[in-house]
This record gives structure tokens, sequence and C-alpha cells, in this order.
């Protein structure tokens, strides 16, 4: 008997034991269990339409953390690559005084020929003066000589010749002998290179003309014609033949002459 009583005692303790054993999702409601299920079944959909991931279970969220990280990038390497910007850029803005600064290359003579091919234009020359007019022979009675004279020392004054007055008269044979030098080529270019010749008439009754000689001459007594006065260009008188007596009229003494008293 009292083995009988024990065995369903036994049965009864181990439906218990088996009871506390089993997990308690089989022992939770059905209505529990349901959203579950639901979820398996709908993991299970995605991984069928995407296919298996090849990757680990942590690629995933390593991969998102660093497409985020490259679409957007932190506060420290947006201004790192500001700086590095500007950096970069620092060097074109101190270059650019010192470009600046570059001394400006000098222009070409006017005279060198230029790169198209184009030929070189001579250096300009200041050009001598021309020539004085040198007064044919013989002397004009009629003639005003003291405005001879003055334009003979305006012009002088201008292009610093000296001014030679030839005092003298028409029936004079040594005025006559003076005035045929003075044609010769020689002497024609030592006069007009060198001064402004003035010929004034004393031989006849112009008292003006005496008047002019006694001034540039002033020493008086009795005049060997022609007489040869060198004014300078301010109206000092250089030399005067009637105190140191004329020169031999021929070209050589009247052409030396000239050019000792022409600077």
């Amino acid at each position: 008997m009292s083995s009988r009583l024990l065995r369903p005692v036994r049965a009864d303790r181990a439906d218990r034991a088996d009871r506390r054993t089993t997990s308690p999702r089989s022992t939770a409601p059905l209505g529990r269990r349901l959203p579950l299920v639901a979820a398996a079944v709908v993991a299970a959909g995605l991984t069928a339409a995407c296919g298996p991931s090849s990757e680990p279970a942590g690629s995933a969220a390593a991969a998102t953390a660093g497409q985020s990280s490259q679409a957007f990038p932190s506060e420290s390497a947006t201004a790192s690559a500001e700086a590095s910007s500007t950096a970069s850029a620092s060097p074109s803005a101190s270059a650019s005084p010192s470009s600046s600064s570059s001394p400006t290359p000098s222009r070409a003579p006017s005279g060198s020929t230029s790169s198209a091919g184009g030929s070189a234009k001579p250096a300009r020359t200041s050009a001598a003066p021309a020539p004085a007019k040198v007064p044919g022979p013989g002397y004009d009675s009629s003639a005003d000589a003291q405005k001879l004279i003055d334009a003979a020392l305006r012009s002088a004054k201008a292009d610093g010749r000296m001014v030679l007055l030839d005092f003298g008269a028409n029936w004079c044979g040594n005025c006559k002998a003076a005035d045929k030098v003075f044609a010769q080529s020689q002497t024609a270019g030592i006069l007009g290179a060198s001064y402004h010749l003035v010929k004034v008439d004393i031989g006849g009754n112009s008292s003006a003309n005496s008047a002019l000689l006694r001034k540039y001459s002033p020493s008086g007594g009795t005049y060997t014609m022609p007489v040869l006065v060198v004014v300078s260009p301010s109206g000092t008188v250089r030399t005067d033949t009637h105190v140191t007596g004329n020169p031999s009229l021929t070209s050589e003494g009247i052409n030396s002459f000239l050019r000792k008293w022409a600077s």
C-alpha cells in the first residue's frame, strides 16, 4: 500500500519540478508571444530581400559612423582646412608687394632698332648756326649805319659772334683791295662763321657816319682807310686798326687778323 501511495506523489513532484524548470516564454500567454513572432518574420523577409550581409555585426555601425563623419566633418577639421587655405593664400599676398616693388624695365633708347624690324632713327644733333650774311663790295652812302650797327649787336648777343666795323669810301684804293679779299671764299667763310660785318661810308659828307667813326675810334687825328674795328657783343671795342695799324691787305694778312679777334 505504502509503495502505491508514494508513486503518485513522486509523479506530482516531478510535474512541479518540470514546471519550475520550463522557460518563462513557454508559460507566457499567446498574446505576448505574437509580436515576437511577427518581428522574426519581418526580419527574415528583410534578410531574404537584401541578401545576407558579408560584414561582421559591428561593421555596419562603423561604416555608418564613417560616412557620417565624411559627410559632416568635425569643427576641428573645418578649422584646420580654413587655416591651411589661409596659410596657402598668404604667400601669394606677401609675394605681390615684392612683384610690385620690382624695378620697372627701362625703356629702350630712341635710337635703338625696334623688335618689329623698324629702322633706327638717327639721333638729332643741334644744328650749327647759319653763317652771317657778308655784304658785297663798296659802301652804301644812303644806308642808316646806326641801325645796321644796332642790328649787328643784337645778332651778336644771340649767337656770340663779333661785330666787324669797316669804315671806308668807294674811291679808296686800299678799301677796294680789302673788298677783293673779303670776297674770297676762305675769307668769306671766316667772316660768316665768326663776324657780323657792317660797312660804313665815311667818304661823303655824312656827319652821322663821321660821328660813328669817332665813337668807335676816338683817338682822332688823320684816319687811314679802311679803318677796321672789332666790337664784342656787349658793345666793347676789342681792337682798332687806326691805333694798331692795318694788317696786310692780302688774304694771309686779313685772314690772320680775323682769326685773331674771332674769339
